[in-house]
């Protein structure tokens, strides 16, 4: 099946999985939801209306995609210590569920915010032509700014690195440059990387999924949210170490991107 190449990489991102209240947390790899809930906003789909059935042909969009994650660089977790409405006088700041102001000892709202900073993803999507190609062309000119996680990490460009390819994930393991946490010493010919896949890889076993997670949207309606539950499992590949792109990273992901630029 033919796939995309993208991209994720921030100063900050964050993939929640059991997010809410007060805590929200992030894993360490982009989410089936992230990433469908980034190709819906570039299509201009509302909350409520992201997952509706086409109008021609009754088919729920995204279903048919296939993510395969490149974790290049994982970068570190980051804890955002955010208040909301301390300092403000009675009336004037939070209310309660019931719709009444909050006292002035409890008007302050503590919440912690987990991120991963200085991450980066390469992430191959597989699915159907027309549905590669208009999630390409959305995310080169999108409705509604991509965001990775949060509405406050917009993603470094280039997001998309390679139009519908048929091998995506063969470019993953031999071609796409890499960006990671160190660079290579001079006597390695390969280096060591992690991959989370939705379906096992053929030297894998089914059995041994690395874990399940709650993140195939079903709805995402803020008053319905609602998530399936996938499996996933995680590889470290050996990678050639001459895939690593050199600071200015800009320069090898430009000279990828120019391989397939008529002349």
């Amino acid at each position: 099946m033919n796939g995309i190449l993208l991209r994720l990489a921030a100063p900050l991102m964050a993939f929640g999985e059991h997010a809410a209240f007060h805590y929200r947390d992030t894993i360490d790899f982009p989410t089936r939801s992230a990433l469908i809930g980034l190709f819906a906003a570039a299509d201009g789909r509302l909350r409520e209306h992201a997952l509706a059935p086409d109008p021609d042909t009754g088919a729920i969009p995204y279903t048919d995609l296939t993510f395969t994650v490149r974790i290049d660089r994982p970068g570190h977790r980051h804890t955002d210590y955010h208040t909301v409405g301390g300092g403000r006088p009675h009336k004037q700041g939070l209310r309660t569920s019931s719709g009444i102001y909050r006292s002035q000892k409890a008007s302050t709202l503590i919440s912690r915010r987990v991120y991963l900073a200085d991450a980066v993803f390469t992430v191959a999507v597989c699915g159907p032509d027309p549905l590669l190609e208009e999630i390409t062309s959305r995310l080169e000119q999108p409705a509604f700014a991509p965001y990775l996680g949060r509405r406050a990490c917009i993603p470094n460009e280039p997001l998309v690195l390679r139009s519908p390819h048929p091998d995506p994930v063969t470019e993953l393991l031999t071609r796409a440059p890499l960006t990671l946490p160190s660079p290579p010493r001079p006597e390695q010919g390969t280096v060591p990387v992690d991959f989370v896949w939705e379906h096992p890889p053929t030297h894998v076993p089914a059995t041994n999924a690395h874990r399940e997670l709650a993140d195939t949207p079903a709805d995402f309606t803020p008053t319905r949210r609602f998530h399936h539950t996938r499996r996933v499992w995680r590889t470290t590949e050996a990678l050639p170490a001459t895939l690593y792109a050199v600071p200015p990273t800009i320069n090898a992901l430009t000279a990828y991107l120019q391989q397939d630029t008529p002349r």
